[in-house]
């Protein structure tokens, strides 16, 4: 018989590969489910048991040799991440929007000129994004002015307002739409985000390599649920500001200039994508105190989406900002009274006061970190403003936080995942809640305090106590 110290890598390798089976028979069944509009308690138990075999698979991986580590990793990221194509789009609209970007850029017409409902591109409709008749059923089409009387609907939402995507993400779904067979549908987006998100885990592997870091880290992104049900199932486009700020992460931790202005120009990337990853720029001057170094990062991140943004200024007739001022007031960022934002600090604070303190709070850890932060680790620095904004933000769309478990991939601080669990469970238990600030506040509440004690292990274990004599 083999001594137990020879069986336990063998035991940690099946006890991995079993979760990871299990974990993607869940996905599959989650996304095959559905139930966002008929059984929204019932589709959060599913995401609950998927996240639960995510922890499962994680801690088996900690006893798994470290040459079998990488392989590991990317043959689960390609079991985990596949599963997002099992089915249609469960519980976000996004991607028909995204489709129909794409379709109006092929026909040679701004994106930011005409809302879908408008007649000026009638001919572009289909019976996919378009249904009419008795098809126009269920609650996630949206009926739209008909010349005929007859019922019509679109499967994009909010149809009678402009895009709100920037110019970098209107050229993926531009992109998208060019490659796509005639009649493809969401596929081909689905695709897409596949190809992107194993992308990102390629980028983390090259990069905790190249620093001599533990690749099980990179696994945080590998295997985590909210990557397979939002970044693929629902195809938001976030997951490629993921890559590029991700990449532009790892070339800013360079000390060479060259390299930093390369990760500043992705970082840049990343923003003209989906705006939210401007959230990472302290994080990339960590530890920066010349003028020369932070231009190196800053402007060249400013230039390219001044540039991306200028051929659709010229091209366009409205204004290729759309509708984000209109989605800033309806969420609810502006009234903080309206809906379930900045929830926590509601809780102690008048609601007029809510986003002052966000904007202070987040303004002097973004401080920290600039002052503080480690130079050769900015993602580290990136992570915990990205945490803290999201944390006192309280924001009720779970893809929001994709940006937040790559860094945590990156970085290692694994309690920081609560925020994608908590995201998740206001999104997808909203209406059966009422969308009330109660849930923000247990689930938002309970990844603060996670992170707070956590932050207070890790300080107690670097230092320790000394001894009374």
């Amino acid at each position: 018989m083999k001594p137990l110290t020879a069986l336990a890598p063998r035991t940690a390798l099946v006890a991995t590969a079993v979760a990871l089976t299990a974990l993607t028979a869940v996905l599959v069944l989650t996304i095959r489910y559905g139930g966002y509009f008929s059984d929204p308690n019932g589709l959060f138990l599913r995401y609950a048991a998927g996240w639960v075999l995510f922890a499962v698979a994680l801690g088996a991986l900690r006893r798994v040799p470290g040459r079998h580590v990488a392989r590991l990793v990317v043959a689960g990221a390609v079991a985990v991440t596949v599963t997002g194509l099992a089915g249609p789009p469960r519980t976000s609209t996004d991607s028909y929007r995204y489709a129909w970007d794409g379709r109006v850029q092929s026909a040679g017409v701004s994106p930011y000129d005409h809302t879908p409902q408008e007649p000026a591109l009638a001919r572009l409709r289909d019976p996919w994004l378009f249904p009419t008749g008795t098809a126009c059923t269920g609650p996630d089409l949206a009926r739209i002015p008909s010349a005929d009387g007859t019922a019509q609907c679109t499967r994009i939402n909010r149809p009678a307002v402009h895009t709100i995507y920037p110019p970098v993400a209107e050229v993926y779904f531009l992109a998208v739409d060019r490659l796509s067979p005639t009649g493809a549908r969401h596929k081909p987006l689905q695709t897409g985000a596949c190809l992107v998100s194993l992308g990102v885990t390629g980028a983390l592997l090259l990069i905790l390599r190249r620093r001599g870091d533990d690749l099980r880290k990179a696994a945080y992104w590998a295997w985590c649920p909210a990557v397979p049900l939002e970044a693929v199932n629902n195809a938001h486009v976030d997951v490629l500001g993921v890559l590029l700020a991700v990449a532009g992460l790892g070339l800013v931790a360079s000390r060479a200039l060259a390299r930093r202005a390369a990760g500043g120009v992705l970082i840049g990337a990343a923003i003209a994508t989906k705006l939210v990853p401007a959230v990472v720029l302290p994080g990339a001057l960590s530890g920066v105190r010349r003028v020369r170094d932070a231009a190196a990062v800053l402007l060249p991140a400013a230039a390219f989406v001044v540039l991306a943004y200028l051929p659709y200024v010229l091209f366009s007739h409205a204004s290729v900002l759309g509708y984000l001022g209109g989605y800033v007031q309806e969420e609810g960022y502006e009234d903080a009274s309206d809906g379930s934002r900045y929830a926590l600090l509601r809780l102690v604070l008048p609601d007029s006061w809510a986003f002052p303190a966000l904007a202070a709070v987040i303004a002097v850890i973004a401080v920290s970190v600039m002052w503080r932060g480690d130079p050769r680790r900015p993602w580290s620095g990136a992570l915990t403003v990205t945490g803290w904004a999201f944390v006192l933000l309280t924001p009720g769309y779970s893809w929001y936080a994709l940006l937040l478990v790559a860094l945590v991939a990156l970085d290692g601080r694994w309690e920081w995942l609560g925020v994608a669990l908590a995201g998740a469970a206001v999104y997808v238990l909203g209406p059966s809640l009422g969308y009330r600030p109660m849930p923000s506040n247990l689930a938002y509440g309970a990844t603060a305090a996670l992170v707070l004690v956590m932050a207070w292990v890790r300080r107690r274990r670097t230092f320790p106590q000394r001894a009374v004599p």
